[in-house]
Formats: structure tokens, sequence, C-alpha cells
């Protein structure tokens, strides 16, 4: 990506503090900061809708400069007894003509009866629509001036500078492939057909979608935060975006994160891939979206990057992606120091298509499950592995041969020193949007319903942090593990381990098998119930030291889960410990995480007390604090406003001081 588009990407990223630079990139500009493109600010169109007034003459005017014709209001409509301004037409300054006695005198002819205009009017949904729009002139257009825009973004109000920036971004791909937007009343965003790998494949009012959305989000969304990748030819081909509760659940449960690309791997209507967590409640958690071009190396280094960035700088424990050797090569640059694993699920929903065809297919299945879920050891994997491929005469079946070279980043038995946090192998959180999206659901329809879906999700977490704090959930066993957390964690988080509690009955043999020094070795015998839905016996071994307080069992579950297991709980007991280490007990899974985590975003804990920058973010974080917990309820919501309320008289009663 050269120089010349990261220009075009900070131009459209006000938001943004950080960039990707890449310096060995060739500086096309011209002194006054804008590529030269020609006709490319997005023309008025039938439809388009403004907050205010102000917004509307502001994008008008600046589509004016753009196009080389200055803009005068020719009738404005205003409310008889409110004196509301209701309607407006704009028109270009060539319009009309002189007045008869104004011909005579010596000032040169301007007005030439010029057509241009643009009707609007103020709607029921209180915001500003294009009724009427007339594109052609009747006259020579001027040269655009760039020089008196770019004054005009630093001069005048934050939103003509909003409304600049923003509408120069959806530009790059409103265009048709002449390159030509003067229709009147034509639809925008039109592409051709034929989808190119270079630039994201935009139908028919997609572009004008993203406007919409991305303009809805930069007025009402505080830190709300996007990123724009264009090509040489200025057309969009990358972008992602994450909203503030985005940016503040990254902030909390970007620990382990799924970065998720099978809507674009399927070939789905929408481009999209997400960025998922898991929050303190087992619930999937959005850390942000993007829409690519394609499955390339260039796309997915640009948007991993990107939402580095948009984090500040925050890396992962542990990235899953789907398994893909352009992937693994990208996660690598970009996290090397984070741990890198394949989803485990996605490969297993692949076995249908990749073997469904063979003779013995469901005898395969069954040992490939058994290998990959129930082995516990590495030897015990490639001795099934090897039975597998042995009699059913797989030998020559490449993808087996090439996912058994893969099994470190995907079997469960090569990837237990690794922390996986609620995200254990087979347990991919639930898509976001997968009840809002099918194959065939268009950009504009999933930019509808993008809010109505996150605004479930947060209900949900807001309705489990309620259930959790108001009430403890009910014992089913005399165990002091039981009883010690079920005053701590969520209650989603406190039944899965209180599974593990119950089924520590079902281990019936808790000796020691080995001692080295202050470390022990224990070996656990627990029925475990087969997925031919008969109980076996199987050996655990739990390596214990009581003097460092650890506890590791051969099974893995902290890694994978979080908490302790039925056979570590089974060694504590059996060892006289009453209460479960505090290393053991995760701060993400407590139902007041919130309350006690006040995440960095920034990364940065160097505040010396002068840096004003730092004490914006600082104050940032505290309040978003607040207005987490004061979302939850309506008393909630009427302690924080009073609150904020106080907070500000009292810093306006240092400046009266002063």
């Amino acid at each position: 990506m050269n120089q010349s588009n990261l220009t075009q990407m900070e131009e459209v990223s006000p938001n943004s503090k950080h960039l990707i630079n890449d310096e060995d990139g060739d500086n096309n500009l011209p002194e006054n900061g804008f590529p030269e493109v020609r006709k490319d600010f997005v023309a008025p169109a039938v439809g388009m809708e403004f907050e205010s007034y102000d917004d509307a003459y502001n994008y008008y005017n600046c589509y004016a400069r753009e196009s080389g014709f200055r803009v005068r209001v020719k009738n404005s409509w205003f409310k008889r007894n409110s004196r509301e301004k209701y309607g407006a037409v704009l028109c270009c300054s060539s319009q009309g003509f002189k007045r008869i006695k104004d011909v005579n005198r010596l000032r040169k002819e301007t007005r030439t009866g010029c057509p241009a205009i643009v009707r609007m009017r103020l709607v029921d949904s209180r915001r500003w629509r294009i009724l009427e729009v007339t594109l052609e002139h009747n006259h020579l257009l001027g040269v655009k001036v760039h020089k008196s825009i770019k004054k005009t973004v630093q001069s005048d109000s934050d939103a003509e500078g909003r409304t600049l920036k923003l509408y120069k971004a959806l530009v790059i791909d409103s265009r048709g492939n002449n390159g030509n937007s003067h229709s009147s009343g034509r639809e925008l965003g039109s592409l051709s057909v034929h989808h190119h790998p270079d630039r994201l494949n935009l139908k028919k009012g997609d572009a004008q979608a993203i406007y919409n959305y991305l303009y809805r989000m930069q007025l009402t969304n505080p830190n709300f935060f996007y990123l724009m990748d264009v090509n040489d030819e200025g057309r969009l081909r990358n972008m992602i975006w994450l909203d503030a509760r985005c940016r503040a659940a990254v902030g909390y449960f970007s620990d382990v994160v799924y970065f998720d690309t099978s809507y674009l791997s399927t070939k789905y209507e929408i481009p999209l891939v997400t960025f998922t967590g898991m929050n303190h409640h087992h619930q999937s958690v959005l850390l942000g979206c993007g829409l690519l071009s394609g499955e390339t190396a260039e796309s997915y280094l640009w948007v991993l990057k990107s939402w580095l960035i948009s984090t500040s700088g925050r890396v992962p424990q542990t990235i899953i992606t789907d398994r893909c050797k352009i992937l693994q090569r990208v996660v690598l640059e970009v996290f090397p120091k984070s741990h890198h694993r394949f989803s485990l699920s996605h490969i297993m929903k692949k076995v249908p298509e990749k073997l469904g065809g063979l003779k013995n297919y469901d005898a395969i299945r069954k040992v490939m499950v058994k290998a990959a879920y129930e082995t516990l050891k590495p030897y015990d994997f490639e001795s099934s592995w090897a039975f597998m491929i042995q009699r059913f005469g797989l030998g020559d079946n490449e993808w087996l041969r090439s996912l058994y070279e893969d099994r470190a980043w995907w079997a469960p038995v090569y990837l237990k020193d690794a922390s996986f946090t609620g995200m254990a192998p087979g347990d991919t959180p639930q898509p976001i949007f997968h009840k809002y999206i099918h194959k065939q659901t268009p950009l504009k329809e999933f930019l509808d319903k993008y809010e109505l879906a996150l605004h479930k999700k947060h209900k949900e977490e807001a309705n489990a942090d309620m259930e959790s704090r108001n009430a403890l959930p009910a014992l089913k066993t005399r165990c002091s593990f039981e009883l010690q957390l079920s005053k701590v964690y969520t209650w989603e988080i406190f039944k899965k381990f209180q599974t593990e509690v119950e089924e520590m009955y079902s281990c019936f043999s808790t000796t020691q098998l080995h001692v080295d020094g202050p470390v022990i070795i224990f070996l656990v015998k627990e029925r475990v119930l087969t997925s031919e839905n008969r109980r076996e016996i199987k050996d655990y071994e739990v390596l214990f030291n009581r003097g460092a307080a650890d506890v590791r069992c051969i099974c893995s579950c902290f890694n994978f889960n979080g908490y302790l297991c039925r056979h570590a709980l089974c060694v504590l007991n059996f060892n006289g410990v009453e209460e479960i280490p505090s290393k053991y007990i995760l701060s993400r899974w407590k139902r007041d995480y919130k309350r006690l985590y006040v995440p960095d975003h920034d990364g940065i804990n160097n505040n010396d007390g002068t840096d004003t920058v730092e004490w914006f973010n600082q104050l940032y974080r505290s309040a978003l604090q607040v207005v987490e917990e004061g979302a939850i309820s309506l008393d909630h919501y009427k302690v924080a406003l009073q609150t904020f309320e106080e907070s500000l008289s009292r810093v306006h009663n240092i400046e009266n001081k002063t």
C-alpha cells in the first residue's frame, strides 16, 4: 500500500490517532495535501439525509467547491411561530439573471440562469432530506480549490470537517466505472457486477449505506473508530470499524480473540470478518468488524494491523482463526508473541465435505472425533490417527495428510501450554450475527440490523450482570469449593464449575504415583461417559505442589476453560486443601470484574502529571466505567447522571476559584 493511499485513509478517519506507516511508499500527493482526482466527490442524490440543516449545507458547499462552483441560498422557509427552518433550496451562484436595473452596472455578468439546485426539507425523523436534485450546469465549471477546502476543514465548525472527511471516504466507490456521477437522482454506489480482487465488490446502494452508517456513528457514538484502505485507483478495498462498546470490550475481553473469516470464505454476499471475544458470562462479545476485498495476504495483513491500531497496540494472548496457510503467515507477522491456533470446530465442520463420500465415513469420523477430543497425550493422538489411516486405507487422502501435518495448530493435546480462557478447542464462540445474516443478505440490510444485533447482545450481558449480582445460585453439594466460588463467579461460569464439583463423585480413586521433592504426581481414576453412551475408566495424572500452591491436570481444563477440573479438585481435597488457591480464580470470571478491573486502553501507564492527552485518556476510561454501570437499570442511570452533574459542577468551581 503506497503512501498516497495512507493519506486518503487519514482524511477519512478523523477519530483515528494512529495509522499504519509504510516508509517505502511513494508520495504522489500535490503540495496542498489532497490527491489529484476528478469529479470524485459523491454527488447529491434524492433521499440523502442529514442530521441538521448545517450538515446538509456544509456537504453541498464542499461538493460545490470540489466541482468548481459556488453556492448560494435561493429560498428558505420558516415556521411562523417558532421561526424554525423547515425547508430550503440551495443553488449555483450562476442561477438566475441580473435584475433590469442592475444591467448597466460595470460589474461583469456571472449569472447564466444555471439550473443546478438542491431542494431539501425537514422530515418527520427530524432529519433534513434531499427531495429534488438537478446536477447539470449551463456554464463552464471552475478549478477545484483544494487549499480553500483544507482551510475550511481546519477553521470552520467540527460538523463541517466531519462531513467533508466522511464524504471523501465514500466517494471512492460511489462512481460508475467511467467515473461520472452527474445523472440526476440516480442511486449511489453502483459498481461493475464483476468482482475485482483489488476492491470491495459493492452493489448498488452499498456505498450510500456505508456512508449513512458511518455518518450516523460519527455524530452519535463517542469513541467510534474506523479506517479505510483504498487502492491505487482510489477505490475502497478494505475497511474496519469499532464502535464505543466494541472498544470498551477490547479493554476487558481481548485476552483471547477469534478472528472469524467464515462469511468471507463461504462466499456470503457480505465480505464480513469479525473479531470476537468471550465476556465474563461466557457470552460472545464483538471486538470489531471489517469488510475485505478477498482472502489475500494483503487484505488480512491490513485488517489485522488496523485492528491492532484500534486497540492501541493491545496484543491478545491467543488468537484463533480458521485453518488457512495465508492467515498462518499473516498472524505470525502481526502477532508474533501471541499463541495462534486453528479452530477445531471449523475443522470438524469440514469433515462431511472432505470425507463424506468415503465408504466407511461414519467409522472414520468416529475415530477422528475420539483422537481429537479424547486423547490426553501426543503419543495417544498419533497412535489413533495412524490406526485410522491404516484401518481404512486413507494414506492417499491429501486433506487428512495436510491436517495431520498441521496437528500442532488444532489438536488439543498439543495446545496445553497456551491459555484459551473460555474458548477451549471445539468451543469456538457463536457468531455475533448468526441470526441476522444468511448467504444472500445484502450489505445495506446488514448495516440496518447491525445495531439491533449489538443492542440485544448488550441487553443479554446487562441481564446476566443483574442476575449474578442480585442472587446467589443454589448449591448442589456440601463441598467447600462450591460454596467458595458461588460468591465469586458469575452465574454462567459458576454453573460450569459446579458441574466439575458434582463430577468429583465420578472420580473414585486418588493415589500417589510419583514424588520429586515438593512435587507429587497423583493418579485420579474417573468413570467417563463415552461417545457410545457407556462408562469406561480413564486415568488422569495431576501434578501437585503444596508450597507453590500449584495443581495441574493432564486434561488442561484450567488453561482451556479458565477454572479447575474435577481431577484437580479431587487432589486438593485429598490433601486437605479447603479453598481453591487465588491464582486459579480468574478475575475475568468474577461477577464484579468490570468494577475491579480498569482496562488500560492505550497500553501506557507513564503519566508524568503534565501530559494532557493522558489526562483525557484516564478520565475517559474512568467515565466509561460509570457509563457501563449506569446503563444497567433506571436507578443506576439516575445515580450515574447525578454523579456526572455533580462532578461537572465541582470542576466548574475550580475554574471560578482560579
